[in-house]
């Protein structure tokens, strides 16, 4: 009978995983699309095979516990607010940012610093401004620069247009409030990581075609569109429709939110990057800020590919575009390691960045 804890163990755990599969489904999304029988499809073993790989790899995120009650603490400490002013109410929807004051601010005597406005990822629905308090720092530090990071209106709350349009609010603020907070209003760059990376790019090419949905009048958006010095793509999604393609290989295109959050695969191309700027006249493009994607080779979360095809369709249409390809490198990693010099990444990543902003500064 020496057989028989194997297989009970084997039964036992193909149970659990099976279990766990459906409980996942069950919280965030059925597949329930036209042909599925749900509960058969969502116990389909090919579907919870993926899954369960899926659900895998997010266990390395316990690495990041240390660093995480880091970040709680800094947010947190009184001592630290000579370094930000937090909480700032912005925009239509009374959404909220932190504002990161430069270092040495009278280095700074005859011109104002420049500013970054920085869009964090969370997959369209998670995400919070407080997370990044440490990598805004260094931000400050290398570049010598104010950085912004707000608070958007993350699905449920509101889907994708709200949130391209959270991000053009937040450029507004920063052009009526330059001289108030003691940054260069005309001097602005954007930098995003994956679905910030996404909506900063949204933001971008709407304003640049003076886009009636985002509720801002046409002259206001040129201003805005005259202050971007370049957009910072990292490991950004750039195709609605490859990516959903992607999802549905790592089966979890159903407890995903992005099909949601874009009000359905119907409207994947209007919030497309690579589709918005085909739409784009010779005028348009040549007024279009530098777009500078980084992107991780190893990255199995947002392929790199949506970088490579997105840096060829804009240099197919002679827009200023660069791209910076990092071996080895997760897709958290790659914005994760910003926040502390001490971390692996850091200084390539840092190094990339602090270059092209330098670029994106004086060579327009």
């Amino acid at each position: 009978m020496c057989w028989c804890l194997p297989v009970i163990v084997g039964f036992l755990t193909v149970g659990l995983l099976y279990l766990v599969c459906f409980v996942t489904q069950w919280l965030h999304g059925w597949p329930d699309k036209p042909g599925y029988k749900k509960y058969i499809e969502a116990l389909n073993p090919r579907r919870i095979y993926r899954l369960t790989f899926t659900m895998l790899d997010l266990l390395k995120y316990f690495k990041y516990l240390r660093l995480y009650f880091q970040i709680k603490s800094w947010y947190k400490n009184e001592e630290n607010s000579k370094h930000f002013k937090k909480g700032i109410v912005y925009g239509r929807r009374g959404n909220k940012l932190d504002l990161y004051y430069p270092p040495k601010m009278n280095r700074f005597r005859d011109e104002l610093p420049p500013l970054v406005v920085f869009i964090y990822g969370g997959a369209w629905n998670t995400g919070h401004r407080s997370i990044y308090c440490l990598l805004a720092r260094q931000m400050v530090e290398e570049l010598n620069a104010a950085v912004v990071c707000p608070n958007y209106s993350n699905y449920p709350k509101g889907n994708v247009l709200m949130m391209i349009q959270d991000v053009a609010d937040c450029l507004v603020w920063a052009q009526e409030n330059g001289q108030k907070f003691s940054f260069n209003k005309d001097n602005i760059v954007l930098v995003g990581h994956s679905a910030g990376a996404h909506l900063g790019a949204m933001a971008t090419l709407f304003l640049l075609d003076t886009r009636e949905e985002l509720l801002i009048e046409s002259k206001k958006q040129q201003e805005i569109i005259r202050s971007l010095r370049g957009v910072i793509g990292l490991s950004g999604v750039y195709s609605i429709m490859d990516h959903y393609e992607y999802e549905k290989m790592r089966g979890i295109e159903c407890i995903s939110c992005m099909s949601r959050a874009m009000n359905g695969e119907e409207k994947f191309p209007r919030y497309s990057p690579v589709h918005v700027v085909k739409s784009l006249n010779g005028d348009k493009l040549s007024r279009a800020p530098r777009f500078v994607l980084l992107h991780s080779e190893s990255d199995i979360v947002v392929p790199v590919e949506s970088s490579i095809k997105f840096y060829r369709l804009l240099s197919s249409l002679s827009a200023k575009v660069s791209l910076h390809l990092l071996p080895t490198v997760s897709h958290t990693d790659i914005v994760i390691d910003l926040m502390l010099s001490s971390r692996r990444f850091y200084h390539p990543i840092s190094k990339c960045i602090k270059q092209e902003f330098r670029k994106l500064l004086f060579f327009r």
